[in-house]
């Protein structure tokens, strides 16, 4: 049986593109390296569950930022997104691959995030390989309400941000430097509208507490509802390109 095939189409894809890369020293100490030419390094991994113990695998890291995973518990368990496998090791706790995935360094577990490894990740590539590949975007991040004040008026107005066009809707009237209450992409309002009480300012949707002041459920500082592949900002541009997945 042929492991990774769905990665070797991708290989032989980015070829013609490839770019000398891998070439930190620090990667050869990683238990398992394998540097398969310019186009891509392989090295062991895993992920532990107090409950199950350690999942091991062989993670794959393209010259273009892909990260695939072959999950070692049966030969079809493979080209697996690293939250899929940290999904799928029965990780407890909140999902964070970059902390629970681990190479072995010297003989000790190290998060992939203490490794370097994820220099060479990128969100845009992944994204999309992500929808093609596996047909999973993995995990959804809820977005609380969102206020905006009027630039003529001063008065705040919520912006509901439960969906993706929700959220394009904030981002865009966030972009306006002189925002008005007529620039409202819906629910149709004017200076002369009453403004929200404080009371009710304060309930802004998220799932853990109607007064929540910002938590880890509700406060978002990227993800792919709400920011866009399409849209020059530095906010997007940063986020495809250069943050930690």
């Amino acid at each position: 049986m042929v492991f990774f095939s769905a990665s070797e189409q991708h290989a032989n894809s980015v070829k013609d593109n490839a770019s000398p890369m891998f070439d930190d020293t620090k990667l050869a100490s990683i238990d398992g390296f394998n540097k398969i030419s310019s186009e891509y390094i392989e090295v062991n991994c895993g992920c532990t569950s107090k409950k199950y113990g350690d999942t091991m695998g062989m993670l794959r890291i393209f010259n273009d930022g892909l990260f695939v995973i072959r999950c070692h518990c049966i030969p079809e368990c493979k080209n697996v997104t690293p939250y899929e496998f940290e999904k799928h090791s029965r990780r407890e706790g909140g999902r964070k691959w970059t902390s629970h995935i681990w190479v072995i360094i010297d003989g000790k577990k190290v998060p992939i995030w203490k490794t370097g490894l994820l220099k060479y990740y990128k969100h845009a590539t992944n994204e999309a390989n992500t929808t093609d590949m596996y047909g999973s975007r993995g995990k959804r991040v809820f977005h609380r309400d969102e206020f905006i004040r009027c630039s003529q008026c001063n008065k705040e107005r919520r912006f509901c941000c439960r969906t993706e066009m929700d959220c394009r809707d904030y981002h865009d009237a966030l972009a306006v430097e002189k925002w008005k209450c007529s620039d409202m992409p819906y629910n149709k309002i004017t200076c002369e509208d009453e403004e929200e009480r404080k009371s009710r300012k304060v309930r802004r949707g998220c799932p853990r507490s109607a007064t929540c002041e910002g938590c880890t459920r509700c406060v978002c500082f990227g993800c792919f509802k709400c920011r866009f592949f399409d849209c020059e900002c530095r906010n997007c541009i940063d986020f495809m390109q250069n943050s930690d997945p």
